[in-house]
């Protein structure tokens, strides 16, 4: 059987579909996850560690040599991700208040829309950009994870974040970073880890809601997914247009949401008790979101595309 094969044609399989099967078990036989031990450590109970495992793996994908090009397209395109997901959520959550808008929190907003998919990122840049636009990733990757909800939500109050807390959740990742940038070796020994830890901490986040929770989110996510591409889809572009690179397109590839994603309001929930039943909603929310914008997100990428060149002569466009 191609298990593995089948589950990563499925947009962010590799976490949505672990996800989803920890709801069904959750749902129809939840007395499997209590048997104990290990098992219920690894089904259950055991998100948090394994996802701290994958984030300071993932910090040592990030490559800090990285220079010129890549460094300033990385650097906006990161920032143009931060500034719209993190001020898109924080308005709507001071005028609707924690239940939001349209059914969407203002939880998984934020976390959604400030996260990109790396990999996505990666394949459109390699087909409709240059090398300076495959390099962006090393820096695109420090939006992976938790990190910049729990900054956003600390800094304008809609969570009590303890300073201690928001640094030991950004410490595996900065030291995962110093270790691989200071062995390249221990860098790819780790990469692969990155990935096959996804769904050891994607089932026991999913085990922890119920079906009806997904059903009812449902809509929400796929507006927050549509929501995600547009709005970040279009300001990666236009910030590309406004320093004049030569693929502009290659900005919107940042229209998506990453599939680890999903981990955040199980996180933020952790470090602040009050967001437990929004973060339950924001979750489920997420997982959609992730499955629209691997779709949608391409299309647009692609759509951009011949637009440029439709209107642009060959060499009418400054290279970056």
């Amino acid at each position: 059987m191609r298990i593995l094969e089948s589950v990563k044609r499925i947009p962010g399989g590799l976490m949505i579909v672990p996800l989803l099967l920890g709801v069904l078990v959750n749902t129809f036989c939840p007395s499997w996850l209590n048997i104990g031990s290990f098992s219920t450590f690894l089904w259950k109970t055991g998100a948090m560690p394994i996802l701290a495992v994958f984030l300071f793996c993932n910090g040592a994908q990030i490559n800090v040599k990285q220079a010129g090009q890549p460094l300033l397209k990385g650097v906006l395109l990161t920032g143009v991700k931060f500034v719209l997901g993190a001020g898109l959520g924080v308005c709507i959550s001071k005028v609707f208040g924690p239940a939001g808008i349209l059914g969407i929190a203002p939880l998984a907003i934020v976390a959604a829309v400030t996260n990109s998919n790396g990999g996505l990122y990666a394949a459109l840049a390699g087909e409709f950009g240059d090398s300076t636009d495959v390099g962006a990733i090393s820096i695109l990757s420090i939006n992976d994870g938790p990190f910049f909800t729990m900054v956003a939500f600390g800094m304008t109050g809609l969570a009590e974040i303890p300073l201690m807390l928001l640094v030991g959740a950004i410490m595996p990742i900065v030291i995962g970073c110093v270790l691989g940038n200071l062995d390249e070796d221990l860098r790819k020994w780790l990469a692969p880890a990155a990935t096959i830890t996804i769904p050891f901490f994607a089932f026991p986040l999913g085990s922890a809601l119920h079906l009806n929770q997904l059903v009812s989110a449902g809509a929400p996510g796929i507006v927050l997914g549509v929501l995600c591409t547009v709005i970040t889809g279009f300001g990666g572009y236009f910030t590309l247009k406004l320093i004049r690179a030569k693929h502009p397109q290659v900005g919107a590839a940042i229209g998506t949401t990453a599939g680890n994603a999903v981990a955040t309001p199980a996180v933020l929930a952790a470090a602040d008790p009050r967001l437990t039943d929004v973060a339950q909603v924001a979750t489920v929310q997420i997982a959609a979101a992730i499955i629209v914008t691997a779709v949608l997100c391409p299309m647009l990428v692609s759509w951009l595309d011949k637009r440029e060149k439709s209107k642009a002569p060959v060499g009418g466009i400054m290279a970056a």
